[in-house]
């Protein structure tokens, strides 16, 4: 898997990164490709001269971005053409990594491509996408698509060397973090917030893509994508080719990855320790009897955060229970607020 952000969507970038997937499949490995850019694209072909700045505006942006999305495309067909390879198209929304018939039906189609030959370049549907449930960034959408085709190894190409003890901005001595056992909270705040303005993603989402898939047992490895070879490279494990992230051992099923990364908590419930106790080592289903508090207003089958008594958020779920009814029944009733097929541990 090899995803490709905005910022390095350009035709010089997506030529030269087109001859390494062609070098990579003489050697025998499967690619596929998560592209950004389809605003960008857009954008630029709606303003060629430049100087309007980019809109905000979710619609205009939708709009833009069916403008861009094509011309995208032409743009990595046209670097796999000399290679005598064509470039397959896939747009995918999040409804089809959380219904069982839609995500059997997507990991069909990538797997056919594969199986003619094809390189499918994915994106997220953003011309139709709602608002309120789209991935947000293509980092997680690669994440996802890594687990859908069991990938071995996830690239995110971006535009640094990777992921970097500070702000190479405001500290000179800012160095490369070359690997990655664990990615804990500590990490998270040094990745930081959003990145470059043609994008929607930055370093802070690439290391949450970087967990989704650590999580489903793919090697991940966050690399310069103007640095020559850097596929090869990243293939082989060369040391210094970005920041390594180790795969755990324990692999999460695709629906309990979505849960816990892809979908936004609605809410929070707290729980005793007892609760606590029987969700993180006996597997059990979070009941009513164990439920001492409830932030938000959220509906059944909404996510929430679980958070023990001392403040800090475990695990997450989907509740069966709307928020009015579980506060109504905390501590003394037996119904299940958070099924345990619908909760994952987060910690």
């Amino acid at each position: 898997m090899v995803k490709v952000g905005s910022s390095s969507v350009t035709e010089k970038a997506v030529t030269r990164l087109c001859g390494e997937i062609a070098a990579a499949r003489e050697y025998g490995h499967v690619v596929v490709v998560v592209t950004s850019g389809a605003i960008a694209a857009g954008w630029a072909a709606l303003h060629p001269v430049g100087g309007r700045q980019r809109p905000a505006d979710p619609a205009i942006l939708q709009a833009v971005s069916a403008v861009g999305q094509h011309r995208l495309m032409r743009m990595w067909q046209d670097g796999l053409e000399p290679y005598g390879t064509l470039a397959g198209q896939v747009l995918l929304a999040p409804l089809d990594f959380v219904e069982r018939s839609q995500y059997l039906h997507a990991r069909g189609t990538l797997r056919r491509l594969i199986e003619l030959g094809v390189v499918p370049v994915v994106n997220e549907n953003d011309a139709i996408a709602d608002e309120e449930i789209r991935f947000g960034d293509n980092d997680r959408l690669a994440a996802l698509v890594a687990h859908l085709v069991t990938a071995r190894l996830l690239v995110l190409l971006t535009d640094t060397p990777g992921l970097l003890t500070a702000d190479p901005k405001r500290d000179r001595e800012a160095s490369l973090i070359e690997e990655v056992l664990e990615i804990d909270h500590e990490l998270e705040r040094v990745a930081g917030g959003r990145g470059s303005v043609v994008g929607s993603g930055g370093m802070a989402s690439k290391l949450a893509a970087a967990k989704i898939a650590t999580w489903s047992g793919v090697r991940t490895v966050i690399a310069d994508a103007s640095r020559e070879g850097v596929l090869a490279a990243a293939l082989a494990g060369d040391p210094g080719v970005g920041t390594v992230f180790r795969p755990r051992d324990r692999k999460l099923p695709a629906r309990k990855l979505w849960i816990a990364f892809a979908l936004g908590a609605q809410g929070g419930v707290t729980v005793d320790e007892g609760a606590r106790t029987a969700l993180t080592e006996r597997g059990r289903s979070l009941l009513a009897a164990g439920v001492v508090g409830c932030t938000g207003a959220f509906r059944s089958e909404d996510a929430v955060e679980i958070t023990g008594p001392d403040g800090k958020v475990f695990a997450k779920g989907l509740v069966r229970v709307p928020a009015a009814s579980a506060a109504e029944w905390m501590g003394r009733r037996s119904q299940i607020v958070v099924h345990r097929d619908d909760l994952v541990l987060v910690t």
